[in-house]
């Protein structure tokens, strides 16, 4: 090889790293929970119309999935349908990951039946409970099993994969521990698999967040949740989670933000501004079908991202959390 073309050929690879440099600055990578999916995909597809030269990225890997890409600096903003757990606050610590918290909606986590279900049109907490715990594992197989007049068929359920923020906050609401369930049922992070699953089963139930029931209400149907034995059967429905009448499985979700990313690359700044504008946040947010957060919630998270402050206001998965509530706490912190 002669010097010149050796010279060349450093310099062609310089303009190539130049390139991909460039590139990688207009790429936004977002990964995460297959519950926050909807808004963050529909909030990609409407940025992307009015800035085709950005592109964004969004993965379903589970909340606890997002998280370990995030916390590896592999994406910039990672999806979650529940709280930063503090051994990923530490990880992510220990990465140098700095993270500005951002709820975007509240959801109302929905528990699902075939529509040929005409028993079960409503549970209550301690049913579900009965259902889901550790020791009901190869004991309630049955609906009889489960309340007195139910008939005798087989329970067969399906429901979020462990990586899944969704399965934290279920298990955190209605077994009362946080990663804490039998293991016979069928487990996906992808919430598309359990609305097949239950839609093709007349015996299935299964739980995953309020959009993709909304999205397959002509195939699946909605049970009503009773918090306690005597309080009122409560539909999930995005008014309902609102007001806070529904208990205990309304929940708000979130992104993260990677500080460095924010600050560093425009593409993530402008895409997590267009994400936080009001009118996307209350439009394209009900569009998927989660409830949006008040303008003063999203006045205020928008300044925080505008500050970029880290850190987290939670210390883990609110169970019970109305619109008002999550305020008080993050809207202070």
């Amino acid at each position: 090889m002669s010097f010149k073309a050796f010279i060349g050929g450093i310099a062609f690879s310089a303009s190539l790293l130049t390139v991909n440099a460039a590139m990688a600055q207009t790429i936004v990578a977002a990964d995460g929970s297959s519950t926050v999916f909807p808004v963050t995909e529909a909030m990609a597809e409407e940025f992307q119309k009015a800035n085709p030269d950005i592109k964004i990225t969004v993965g379903m890997s589970g909340t606890g999935g997002g998280f370990k890409k995030f916390c590896r600096g592999e994406t910039d903003i990672s999806n979650a349908s529940r709280p930063i757990k503090a051994e990923e606050q530490k990880v992510c610590k220990e990465a140098g990951i700095e993270y500005i918290e951002l709820p975007v909606a509240l959801d109302a986590l929905t528990v699902i039946v075939h529509p040929s279900n005409t028993w079960a049109e409503q549970l209550t907490v301690a049913e579900l409970k009965k259902i889901w715990e550790p020791e009901a594992q190869g004991k309630i197989t049955n609906w009889n099993q489960v309340r007195a007049g139910f008939p005798d068929k087989p329970l067969v359920l399906f429901g979020a994969g462990i990586d899944s923020g969704t399965y934290d906050y279920f298990t955190a609401a209605t077994v009362g521990k946080e990663h804490s369930s039998r293991g016979d049922f069928t487990a996906s992070e992808d919430d598309n698999v359990l609305v097949q699953g239950v839609a093709g089963d007349p015996n299935a139930l299964g739980f995953f967040g309020l959009a993709y029931f909304e999205h397959n209400a002509d195939k699946l149907k909605a049970v009503k949740i009773k918090a306690k034995d005597d309080a009122p059967a409560v539909e999930p429905t995005v008014e309902n989670a609102r007001s806070g009448k529904y208990q205990p499985l309304s929940r708000p979700i979130f992104i993260y933000v990677n500080k460095k990313s924010a600050t560093e690359k425009p593409a993530v700044a402008k895409f997590v501004e267009f994400y936080l504008n009001t009118k996307n946040a209350i439009e394209l947010v009900k569009e998927v079908g989660y409830v949006p957060l008040p303008e003063n919630a999203i006045e205020a998270f928008k300044q925080r991202f505008a500050n970029r402050e880290i850190g987290t206001g939670f210390t883990g998965s609110k169970i019970g959390v109305s619109v008002d509530d999550l305020l008080k706490e993050q809207l202070v912190y």
